[in-house]
């Protein structure tokens, strides 16, 4: 009895020397308990995640807008103080080692969280993809897959309310293939897609959740692991579907190609990939890179225009401010390049919608160095949250900052002084590649569902959860109805 006594003595002392404030630390966040520190607390759901995610949120601007807690042994710094989550981006672009370690296995070194060197090599490879050129040659296609998605409505309009998150997300898996990839894929490979792939990132945050799944070898015997792994097969042999039937089309354009009359389309995203293949990237990097467009290029977008949709539906006046817009602009045609610039309301429906409802309410960074922010200094060795949700709901966005307000984003007296108040794209340099493409393909696709139906909906009683994204559980529900029939 004394011994086990003497042990647990020296375990409690160990935990306090371990988690003794050190000088210039920030104050940790309350709640911790001796040994696990504050996982008790992210036990649960995604549902319980988000709303943690979001109480951390609140507790760090109280504390300051820098603060740190415990799962077990891992330390966490957070922040929402955007001038310093700035200052730790340009500081240490290494993404958290949790993100990087429990997606390894499906996205390896793609761009999302490859190490810094391999980041560096891939976003310089990568970034023509994404030049303006590009992107404008897409607008036939988001044209399209607007008049597509109206067409596919038809079976719900004026039948009450109705759950629009598979036909958005069908749409934006759709369009990333025929935009990216160069190729259309079918109905029932997008919906399977959609399906695992948020499976799988509901898997990612339940092992976050789980400080002993955080061991590989632990985990790699939990019933988990085993649905996750079903997931990332899916994944990865739908995407070597994608790449043996564009390597074989390559193959097959390669006479015409090269004839003096050819027109060679603008290269897509897997032509440069292909492209550097002869030695530059290899077939895995190819996979890694054509795995994180595939899921990021659709998800993010999708689930912002879900968003987008609830709101509008839920603000009237917001609807035919809209509407009004797209009919000066637009009247009864297909949207256009330079008609994208003018449609200011509805851009500032977008990025409020993203200010609102915060899609990746945060980005994690491993600290690497010592980094001294304003008020404390960051330690190596340690992860770190970035708080993006704090950062939208920081007192600079005044006093009306749990307001939907688009209105903010047309007038400069109302919004944030500091640029990085926003970060709907993420902030530093390791931003989001795509927020062009991503902004092109909204607009577009939302013009043609807002000419052709009026939304209903109310996102007041919404419950929402967090699986790496912020998504709706219910609550979310549109209704829609013919503006002709009205």
């Amino acid at each position: 009895m004394l011994s086990l006594l003497i042990f647990v003595a020296t375990c409690l002392a160990y935990w306090l020397w371990y988690t003794r404030r050190l000088p210039d630390e920030p104050p940790m966040l309350p709640g911790a308990l001796p040994f696990i520190g504050h996982s008790h607390l992210l036990l649960g759901n995604t549902e319980n995640f988000w709303k943690q995610i979001k109480d951390m949120s609140y507790k760090c601007m109280q504390l300051g807008h820098v603060s740190f807690f415990y799962t077990g042994p891992y330390k966490f710094y957070i922040l929402t103080d955007p001038d310093d989550i700035y200052h730790l981006s340009n500081t240490c672009f290494q993404k958290d080692q949790f993100s990087y370690d429990f997606t390894k296995e499906l996205l390896g070194l793609g761009l999302l969280y490859a190490p810094v060197p391999t980041w560096r090599r891939h976003r310089k490879l990568i970034s023509p993809a994404f030049n303006q050129l590009i992107l404008d040659g897409f607008m036939d296609i988001f044209n399209a897959q607007g008049r597509k998605l109206v067409e596919r409505l038809k079976q719900v309009e004026g039948k009450g309310p109705f759950d629009h998150t598979h036909y958005v997300r069908q749409n934006f898996m759709e369009t990333i293939c025929l935009t990216a990839i160069d190729d259309a894929i079918t109905e029932e490979v997008a919906l399977n897609y959609v399906k695992a792939f948020e499976s799988y990132l509901n898997y990612n945050i339940l092992r976050f959740q789980t400080v002993w799944l955080y061991s590989d070898f632990i985990y790699g015997f939990s019933n988990l692991k085993k649905k996750q792994d079903a997931c990332v097969k899916f994944l990865q042999d739908t995407c070597d579907m994608v790449l043996q039937k564009k390597r074989a089309q390559r193959k097959l354009n390669s006479f015409s190609s090269s004839s003096k009359d050819a027109n060679p389309k603008v290269k897509v995203f897997m032509d440069l990939m292909l492209d550097y293949d002869e030695g530059t990237l290899t077939d895995q990097e190819i996979r890694d890179e054509v795995n994180t467009i595939m899921m990021a290029g659709h998800d993010t977008s999708a689930s912002v225009t879900i968003f987008i949709l609830l709101l509008i539906g839920s603000y009237p006046d917001v609807q035919e401010r809209i509407y009004k817009e797209l009919q000066e602009v637009l009247e009864d045609r297909d949207v256009e390049k330079r008609d994208l610039s003018r449609l200011v309301y509805l851009e500032a429906v977008i990025k409020e919608t993203m200010r609102y409802y915060v899609m990746a309410p945060f980005t994690g960074r491993y600290i690497d160095r010592e980094v001294k922010l304003k008020n404390c200094t960051l330690k190596p060795g340690n992860n770190c949250l970035m708080l993006l949700y704090g950062v939208h709901r920081n007192p600079l966005w005044g006093p009306d900052v749990e307001k939907f307000k688009p209105e903010r984003w047309l007038d400069p007296a109302l919004m944030p002084k500091n640029v990085n108040a926003f970060a709907g794209f993420s902030i530093g340099k390791r931003n989001c590649i795509g927020k062009t493409y991503a902004m092109m393909s909204m607009k577009t696709l939302l013009c043609h569902l807002l000419r052709r139906y009026k939304l209903h909906a109310d996102h007041s009683n919404i419950v929402l959860k967090l699986d790496v994204l912020l998504k709706p559980v219910s609550g979310h529900f549109i209704s829609i109805e013919d503006r002709k029939c009205i």
